[in-house]
Parts: C-alpha cells; sequence; structure tokens
C-alpha cells in the first residue's frame, strides 16, 4: 500500500486514541492481543495512549488537543477507538468528529474498507457464494461531497448548498493506490485482479472527470481488469452478486455509504475494520461509532478492532519491509477466524450472548 523502507525497527511507536464510548472497550479488548503477538512474534510496540473525542470536548472545549495531533503525527501508526456522542455537539450543530479531522490534517486520502466472509459468522445472503465474498472498498478521503464539511452554505433560510470537489491529483493517488493494492492482493492469491470504479459519470461532469482519470491509471496497470460501474448498480450487486468484486475505488461519499452496505456482508459495523491511509501516515478503527446505547454492558463486540489492529501490523510490515509484523497480522486473521468457525462466537448484534470480554478471550485462546 505504500513505499516499504526495507528497514525493521526496534520499537515501532503507536498512537491510541480510545475516544468515546465503546471505543474505549474494543481498544482495551485489543491491547492485550497485540502483546501477545509481540512476544510470540518478537518486535515491539510502544502504545501509548492520548485523550481526543466528543466526552473530552465537553470537559475540556477541545476535541482533539494539539498534544494528541502532535503524538498521532510523530507516531508510527495511530489505533482509534471511535469517536462521537449524539448529544454533544459543536456549536453550529455538528457532530464531534476528530478523526475527520485526523484525515484532513494528516492527508489520509485512502479510506480502506475490506469485507471477506469469516467462517461462522451467519451471512445476509442466502446464495452459497456468499463464502466467497473476499472485497476492498477504497473511499477517497479528503475530497469529494465532503470538501464541503464547514464550508456549506445556507441562503435565506430557503437554499442549501454544499459543493462536491474532484481534482486530478485527488483522483490520480486514490486510483494508484487502488490498482497497487489489486496487485499486493493477487501476489497474496486473495484477488480476483481487478479494480473497479464506482461513480456516477452519466450525470455528473466531476464524476465523468473521476472516471477519466481512473482510464489513466488504469493504463498504466495492464495486468489487472479495469472495470466501470455506477453508484446505483453498484449498490444493487454489492447484494445481489458481493463475490464479483475485488478491489472498489469512489468518492469520498459514495465510499462513505457503500462501505456501511458492505460491512452487512460481514456480519454488521462489529465485525468490520478500517484504514486511512496516506503517503506518510496510518490510522486504523472499527467502522463503528461509539454506541452509547450499549457503552459501558460489555455487550460491545471488538472484532472489527481486532481486524483493524490486524491492518495496521500488516501496513507497518509492508512499510518497513518487517516479515515479523506480517506474521502477527495472519496470525490474527486466523485466530478471528478459528474463534467464529470452531468457538461458536455470536456477539449481541449477531443474536448471541457473546460480549466483549468472552471473544476477546476465545480470540486471545487462538493465538
Amino acid at each position: 500500500m505504500t513505499n516499504s523502507s526495507g528497514n525493521t525497527k526496534p520499537v515501532y511507536q503507536i498512537a491510541v486514541l480510545a475516544g468515546d464510548g465503546i471505543g474505549v472497550e474494543v481498544v482495551d479488548a485489543t491491547l492485550p492481543l497485540l502483546e501477545r503477538l509481540q512476544a510470540l512474534h518478537g518486535f515491539s510496540l510502544q502504545l501509548d495512549s492520548h485523550p481526543a473525542g466528543a466526552l473530552h470536548y465537553r470537559d475540556t472545549g477541545q476535541s482533539l488537543p494539539e498534544a494528541s495531533f502532535a503524538a498521532a503525527r510523530a507516531a508510527d501508526a495511530i489505533l482509534l477507538g471511535a469517536m462521537g456522542w449524539p448529544e454533544i455537539r459543536y456549536p453550529d450543530g455538528t457532530e464531534i468528529g476528530p478523526q475527520l479531522e485526523l484525515r484532513v490534517r494528516l492527508d489520509l486520502y485512502a479510506g480502506v474498507r475490506p469485507a471477506r466472509a469469516i467462517p461462522g459468522v451467519p451471512s445476509v445472503l442466502s446464495d452459497a457464494r456468499a463464502g466467497q465474498i473476499d472485497l476492498v472498498l477504497v473511499r477517497e478521503s479528503t475530497e469529494g461531497l465532503f470538501a464541503s464539511r464547514e464550508t456549506g452554505t445556507v441562503e435565506n433560510d430557503s437554499i442549501a448548498r454544499d459543493t462536491m470537489v474532484i481534482t486530478r491529483e485527488g483522483s490520480r493517488r486514490v486510483h494508484e493506490f487502488a490498482f497497487r493494492l489489486a496487485e499486493r492482493r493477487r501476489a497474496r492469491g486473495r484477488s480476483a485482479n481487478s479494480v473497479t470504479c464506482v461513480d456516477k459519470a452519466n450525470v455528473f461532469r466531476s464524476m465523468a472527470f473521476f472516471r477519466k482519470v481512473f482510464d489513466e491509471v488504469a493504463s498504466t496497470h495492464p495486468d489487472v481488469e479495469a472495470r466501470r460501474h455506477y453508484v446505483d448498480a453498484t449498490a444493487l450487486d454489492l447484494m445481489r452478486k458481493p463475490w464479483s468484486f475485488d478491489v472498489m475505488v469512489t468518492e469520498n461519499m459514495f465510499g462513505d455509504i457503500l462501505s456501511d452496505q458492505a460491512a452487512a456482508l460481514m456480519g454488521g459495523m462489529g465485525m468490520a475494520p478500517s484504514g486511512d491511509i496516506g503517503d506518510d501516515h496510518g490510522l486504523f478503527q472499527p467502522c463503528h461509532g461509539s454506541a452509547p446505547d450499549i457503552a459501558g454492558q460489555g455487550k460491545a463486540n471488538p472484532t472489527a478492532c481486532f481486524l483493524s489492529a490486524a491492518m495496521m501490523l500488516d501496513w507497518l510490515a509492508e512499510r518497513h519491509g518487517d516479515q515479523r509484523l506480517a506474521d502477527a497480522a495472519a496470525r490474527l486473521e486466523a485466530a478471528v477466524d478459528a474463534a467464529y468457525a470452531d468457538g461458536g462466537l455470536r456477539p449481541f448484534e449477531l443474536g448471541g450472548a457473546d460480549g466483549t470480554v468472552a471473544i476477546r478471550d476465545a480470540v486471545l485462546a487462538r493465538l
């Protein structure tokens, strides 16, 4: 996903921003797994916690203190829980979202949202081919419709406007990221070797431009099949035949919506990991929010955070040429699969009674 320096480090600095609600709970469940993996594979992580989030804003007036941002910027990677609280908002009525600020300030332009079938997890689809689902949605995370965040206008209480922004460079680099990801997945035997551009090029000039840049980048990767799909048809086919997708690349708002749909394919938000990756920084977090309705009850499913931590280790492995980290990432994914496949885990959102501690212990035992 990034250029590898080929140099392992004695200690990898990880900035931990647990955030709000169940974010704290799922991060706390993940740290023992990372400790065990260090012992098993012989690498070292320095895991330092820093304050941020809606509750911190309520108490201090700061959602992302500069000291926390500086630590995140200096770290080798960032592990984030979840941030936000419905009743706590900025004066303009918008939600507290330090994770969005981190994306912009650290230029984390590629939102990476994997979705794969996990053995033993019930599928929302009855088709037996649902067991073949293994796709990654790459969301451009710094522009698109989200470029209007904090700049949209309301005129005379009668007209509201938000503007979509698509740039050549923003499009080029996210398309390039997607093609390199497909090549990497192919090398690992996990890929159908295709990248699908998801857009609305038949209606919007901005989307036609997004597709034009996609075609230009595709021409430099002739060994990867380039596909094009309108976003509405993609939403349909994610339910009708999701096993046909490999890597998908799309605009910010489209990716925000489709990534939640893809999460449903692997059992819901509690199962869905993510990474926000740029040229110099990587942030990894579960796709879910802070879930105030279940916070503090021990019901939170930490699986998405486990898999996000595996993504973090894999990204660090490539960036630093450290095979120990890659092996640990694969081991963590395999432990999650085994816990669900032969352990019969059933989180609350899947109709079971396994809470945070039970899921942590089941995966920890299989490491």
